[in-house]
């Protein structure tokens, strides 16, 4: 490497890079401090970054290279948010946010292209900083812009709108080739699933420590109350049916048991044994002591074809072939060959002592049919039905309810989900899909079927449904084409795919309500449909909604007309921040809340799902103040967390999920202070109740 000098407004600096670099420095809302040697002789010079909405310096030279680094120190005592903008030659400008933590000096480095987490096949990518070379590094794993730069000739360093004044110190500047960012990922996961970099309390080194880990015993819950055969309180009596059902009793919306008793479900989602699933296929290298595909570890290897074409695998490598299941393979390290069996004995211990009283969705109903545990199924309707795009299109396109092919596909699943269970008191009810597309983000995303439906193919079901409502409304073109403000005359014109249906707008209020209408009716379709399946197939057990994620107001309303309880996965600090309470409440109808969640960053897996907390700790507050207003609210009968096991480090097959919300570990290990938590708050919920 050639030993360039690089100037940073007046300071010599070590040599990175092989290029020729500029010295010219501009400063917005930054002020420039003194030279500062650090200890091991470096210097570097302190910048100020004031309060402002976006105080930053720039520098400008000539840097190529694979990547740029850039050493500093954040001489705060807590963690500073920097952006940084690079712009050159080769491709479109690049911009990166990082966290940079206080301590000693480090470099800081950026991909000169963009990546991702999920150009490794995960969601979120590893903790910074980590030792590379023998330094302590900082990488922007993501960065987003053009396909990537061949040089550097602008670098912008901003602090997004301090409070109070910040300070860094900056030293050498240049660039290097790109390998930082494949040594960021190379050997993180060890042959138990553990991130290997980190440690915290539960982390395991030997199979005996895991052994022992996971058979410790589970405390029982203190003060547990007496309750009937499945979980309900024997203080408060009603109708007994044989059957879950949902009653209003002294203003407030209840679950009620089989036997007649108030039951507020407590749930765990996906208590499975097999969410460690992770893809290996040419990504070996991130993992270390992986075991082999042969013998006794041959269970836990397979194969899957590709993630599918859904928003939530969008850009995801490493997306098919061979995975590895750590989690089952760490069951069978402490049980043997009856392992499942063993792992169901202990779940099931461990829930109760927990106080859950619920399987969420996705669990393995071995644990609860035949064992006085109450579940839920969920109805998958799957099929070659039309469909609608709205734009966010998480889990794929809307499914078309209008379509033949769909009532069709609506009674196979039902059909499917009944089977063998109709007649079981233990069973609570039935989901029907998850999160499916009735919205789009965004302030005009309520609209998002409306106008999907009208941009869709001209044989589209839905669209032709919605053609005949605006043709019985209107009869004529013409009128529409007034009333939406818009250059139609003939109904010809909204037949063509493509078609650019206007946004509502306060000029033209009967596109609002035309779309409004069609959002009522497109709902109403959907969730009748699979109502009158159901009740055809089983006359007994709840419909438990649609688990929304994304909702309109008409989607929520057509959902209590057919459904016995209307469904939410609510990802907030508190129900009443997810979640309309008072339009549910208008609407009189039982609430389950059908996923939660909370994550921190200081057990291993890198992601937090979308609610984060500072740390492990406070995922047991957090818990715990949410279940306490959900069990306040009149209308609120049941929460039910996601998820029991946490996903692997490198990614879940589904779509690379890799967070941290377990009630155990991928080792199956207890995390105690959040059970115990957990565990407190649900029977004070149940009191509550």
């Amino acid at each position: 490497m050639k030993a360039i000098a690089c100037m940073l407004a007046g300071l010599a600096i070590p040599p990175i890079c092989s290029a020729s670099v500029a010295g010219q420095v501009t400063l917005t809302h930054v002020r420039q401090g003194a030279v500062e040697r650090l200890p091991g002789g470096e210097s570097l010079r302190r910048y100020t970054f004031q309060p402002a909405a976006r105080p930053q310096l720039t520098l400008h030279g000539d840097w190529r290279g694979g990547e740029l680094r850039l050493r500093v120190q954040n001489a705060m005592p807590w963690a500073i948010t920097v952006q940084l903008d690079l712009e050159g030659e080769g491709g479109a400008p690049l911009h990166a946010t990082v966290g940079l933590p206080a301590g000693p000096v480090q470099t800081l480095v950026v991909p000169l292209h963009a990546t991702s987490p999920r150009a490794f096949g995960m969601q979120a990518g590893p903790p910074m900083p980590f030792r590379h070379d023998g330094e302590r590094v900082v990488l922007a794993t993501t960065v987003e812009g053009g396909g990537g730069l061949q040089s550097v000739h602008v670098l912008r360093i901003a602090v997004p709108a301090p409070q109070a004044a910040q300070s860094l110190l900056l030293g050498a500047v240049g660039t290097a080739p790109d390998a930082t960012l494949r040594a960021a990922y190379a050997g993180i996961v060890d042959r138990y699933g553990q991130y290997r970099r980190g440690d915290w309390p539960g982390k395991v080194q030997s199979d005996a420590a895991l052994r022992a880990a996971v058979h410790a015993p589970v405390a029982p819950r203190d003060g547990a109350r007496r309750t009937d055969a499945y979980g309900g309180r024997l203080d408060v009596r009603t109708d007994a049916t044989g059957w879950f059902h949902a009653r209003k009793l002294d203003d407030r919306w209840q679950l009620v048991t089989p036997q007649g008793h108030p039951f507020f479900s407590l749930g765990v989602n996906a208590v499975t044994d097999d969410t460690g699933r992770s893809y290996v296929e040419g990504r070996a290298w991130m993992f270390e002591g992986l075991p082999p595909a042969q013998g006794a570890w041959a269970a836990f290897h397979g194969q899957a074809d590709s993630r599918g074409q859904t928003g939530a695998s969008a850009g995801l490598a490493y997306d098919h072939g061979r995975w590895f299941d750590f989690y089952a393979a760490n069951l069978y390290r402490v049980d043997g060959t009856g392992w499942r069996e063993a792992w169901c004995r202990r779940t099931r211990a461990r829930l109760a002592a927990w106080g859950f009283n619920t399987l969420g969705n996705w669990s393995d109903e071995a644990l609860a049919r035949g064992h006085r545990l109450v579940y839920t199924r969920s109805i998958n309707i799957e099929g070659a039905f039309g469909n609608v795009a709205t734009g966010y299109d998480w889990w794929g396109r809307m499914p078309d309810p209008f379509d033949p092919r769909f009532v069709q596909a609506a009674e196979r699943a039902v059909a499917k989900a009944t089977a063998g269970v109709r007649d079981d008191p233990w069973l609570l009810g039935y989901f029907a899909d998850n999160e499916l597309a009735w919205a789009a983000p965004g302030p005009q995303g309520r609209w998002a079927l409306a106008i999907g439906t009208l941009r869709g193919e001209p044989h589209s079901a839905a669209k032709q449904a919605f053609l005949a409502m605006l043709e019985r409304k209107y009869g004529d073109a013409l009128k529409l084409g007034v009333a939406w403000g818009i250059g139609v005359t003939r109904w010809e014109a909204l037949r063509p795919v493509g078609f650019q249906a206007p946004l509502p707008e306060e000029a033209h209020p009967a596109i609002a309500e035309d779309y409004q209408a069609w959002l009522r009716a497109y709902a109403e379709q959907y969730f009748r449909t699979v109502r009158e399946a159901l009740r055809r197939h089983d006359p007994h057990h709840l419909f438990l909604g649609g688990r929304f994620g994304v909702h309109t107001p008409e989607a929520v309303a057509a959902c209590a007309r057919w459904c016995d309880v209307l469904s939410f996965n609510v990802y907030a600090d508190l129900p009443q921040h997810g979640l309309d309470l008072p339009a549910l409440h208008a609407l009189d109808k039982p609430v389950l809340i059908s996923e939660f969640s909370f994550g921190s960053t200081d057990r291993g897996p890198f992601g937090t799902g979308p609610v984060a907390v500072w740390n492990e700790s406070q995922r047991g507050q957090a818990y715990a103040r949410f279940v306490r207003a959900a069990a306040a609210d009149p209308v609120v009968v049941g929460a039910h967390w996601f998820q029991y096991a946490d996903q692997p480090v490198t990614g879940r097959l589904l779509d690379g999920e890799n967070a941290h919300l377990g009630l155990v570990g991928i080792t199956d290990i207890p995390f105690d202070g959040f059970s115990t938590a957990a565990g407190k708050a649900n029977g004070a919920a149940q009191d509550t109740r």
